[in-house]
């Protein structure tokens, strides 16, 4: 069953906005301060023109001149305060959302891996693609000119009332339809984003669980059924997008109202109070330029609801993620104290379910010597990558215990688990960067010398060496594309680097072709050399080296010892061993 990862409430995400926000108070508060100045030169213009006006009407031509040079300084100076202001605030803005994503990242990654397995990865793949897109255009963008903008309204209603108390008045009545429109458009904008993000969330999943299944859904011939079920989310996701359009046409025709509304009072006010001598035309001209210079900043400010309501839908689902329980940290005395003394493995009563009521692992007891190799066989659906994932501390038993040296490894702080144990999947990722930089994830401080040695070790150094610029060769994405073989090795590299005293190998030879294959088991047995090693058997010839075999059915151990005692009994391995040599032996 498929449970999204939940979404932040709307305090909880202004709270992760404020805390992020006060390490940069100081710069801040200089944008903020440079945008009220520039607002209140602006204010300057209007006076200007209208000054302008009344010397007109009276035929004093003469000062006219330095009236529009003062306009054109007061648009400068307005320009260079402005652009001061919001490269400020946005540049706050991004630093507040690097928090944000930082927080995100370092959050995910401590994420039970069973909880982002039960909301998809298309739900996590959109939050930390599409929603962290609009956050950030929304900190580009959106913040900055809706705070200019708020700022030039409330100023502007301050020189509205300068001029004339009645001219303020007057604008006033274009604000309750404005005010009405914005209650009416937030009401549905809100819910409409979120809905909207959660339907492009689901697309995504179905996307990637159709392709990604592509030759299962050939298999069964189900392709016609996945093509309908990603037409329905299509279909879902563009008629939720097509509303936010409808919603957007209608915002803006009650908006057009207000300013005609507004507007018509205003001029119809200046008429009436010059008729009676009370304003000059001047003043009359500078209160309708006053109030149609709110014209934008209203409907900036209005529209820019728009984007921020998207994006605090999106910043709840960011902030979501960072509340889910992580797999759970220790107290300062066990993060410090509690150390394995060697690579003993002992795991009692291991119970295991992916959904519940179904174990797939049954009350397993298990118990790796220090440096000894047990390799894990058995049929497709044994459990055998279920507990090598238990074992290496990716995924937490549902019930039972596990030790590595004595220390309970739920007890482990991150650091000392790191260099406790290590997993090397069938399924391995090549990051992008230069190959030395992917190496040295395992150990930051390795010089070359240390690299090559590791690489050497796994038999990488051949093609290593022949790579255009060695170490410092590119790969991953964008990059020099490195086929199974070597991806593996460079894994393989990595868990030398990091010299665990547990190392788990889950089908981490299986690539390749059989030359390739053997040259994966090279380097696998000098990897396990001198440390206790896991092994999920691919190839039985792993088995035949192990020091202890068990053999996996149904969740349970059916069977265990060595390879030549198992093959003497004539029971389950026996046959898988049978098995598979009649498909090695030439025909």
């Amino acid at each position: 069953m498929t449970t999204t990862l939940p979404v932040s409430s709307p305090r909880r995400s202004r709270q992760a906005v404020l805390r992020h926000l006060r390490v940069h108070r100081a710069p801040a508060l200089l944008g903020v301060g440079s945008l009220v100045a520039s607002a209140a030169v602006s204010l300057v213009t209007a006076p200007l023109l209208g000054d302008i006006v009344d010397l007109a009407a009276r035929g004093d031509t003469g000062p006219i001149t330095r009236r529009a040079l003062a306009l054109a300084g007061a648009a400068l100076v307005q320009a260079l305060l402005a652009w001061i202001g919001l490269a400020a605030v946005a540049r706050v803005g991004e630093q507040v959302l690097a928090g944000l994503r930082e927080a995100f990242v370092e959050h995910a990654l401590g994420l039970p891996l069973e909880r982002i397995e039960r909301g998809g990865s298309g739900d996590l793949i959109s939050r930390v693609t599409e929603d962290v897109a609009m956050v950030s255009e929304a900190v580009r963008t959106a913040v900055p000119q809706f705070v200019q903008a708020a700022l030039v309204i409330a100023l502007t209603a301050v020189g509205l009332a300068v001029l004339d108390w009645r001219f303020l008045l007057a604008a006033l009545v274009a604000v309750p339809v404005q005010v009405w429109t914005s209650r009416w458009y937030m009401r549905r904008s809100g819910p409409m984003y979120a809905r909207t993000r959660t339907a492009g969330a689901a697309e995504q999943q179905q996307w990637l669980e159709s392709l990604g299944g592509a030759p299962t859904v050939r298999a069964f011939g189900l392709a016609d059924e996945h093509v309908e079920l990603v037409r329905h989310r299509v279909d879902d996701s563009l008629n939720r997008t097509v509303g936010v359009v409808r919603l957007h046409m209608s915002f803006f025709s009650r908006l057009n109202l207000a300013e005609a509304m507004g507007l018509s009072t205003v001029l119809v006010t200046g008429f009436v109070l010059v008729r009676e001598d009370l304003a000059s035309v001047g003043t009359a001209s500078a209160a309708a330029l006053y109030f149609v210079n709110l014209f934008g900043p209203i409907n900036r400010m209005l529209f820019l609801l728009d984007t921020l309501q998207s994006a605090t839908a999106s910043l709840a689902r960011i902030v979501g993620v960072t509340e889910v329980p992580t797999d759970g940290t220790t107290s300062a005395v066990h993060a410090s104290d509690v150390r394995p003394r060697d690579g003993e493995v002992v795991a009692n009563g291991l119970r295991h379910a992916y959904v519940e009521g179904h174990d797939v692992l049954h009350g397993l007891d298990v118990t790796v010597p220090a440096g000894s190799t047990v390799a894990l066989v058995g049929g497709s659906g044994g459990g055998k990558s279920t507990l090598a994932a238990l074992l290496a501390g990716v995924r937490r038993p549902d019930h039972g215990r596990i030790s590595i040296g004595g220390a309970d490894l739920s007890g482990l702080d991150p650091a000392t688990m790191r260099a406790s144990v290590v997993l090397v999947t069938q399924e391995v990722h090549v990051f992008a960067g230069t190959l030395a930089a992917d190496l040295r994830l395992a150990a930051p401080d390795a010089d070359e010398q240390r690299l090559m040695d590791a690489l050497t070790d796994v038999g990488a150094d051949t093609w290593v060496g022949a790579l255009p610029d060695g170490l410092e060769t590119v790969v991953g994405e964008g990059g020099h594309e490195l086929g199974p073989q070597q991806a593996q090795q460079l894994a393989l590299a990595r868990v030398l680097l990091t010299d665990p005293l547990v190392a788990i190998l889950d089908e981490a030879t299986a690539e390749a072709g059989s030359a390739g294959s053997r040259a994966l088991e090279t380097a696998a047995e000098r990897v396990l050399a001198g440390r206790t090693g896991v092994l999920v058997a691919h190839r039985f010839s792993q088995a035949v080296l192990a020091d202890l075999v068990l053999v996996m059915d149904g969740g349970r151990v059916v069977e265990q010892g060595r390879h030549d005692e198992l093959v003497a009994a004539g029971g389950r391995y026996a046959g898988l061993w049978a098995a598979w040599s009649a498909g090695r032996t030439p025909a």
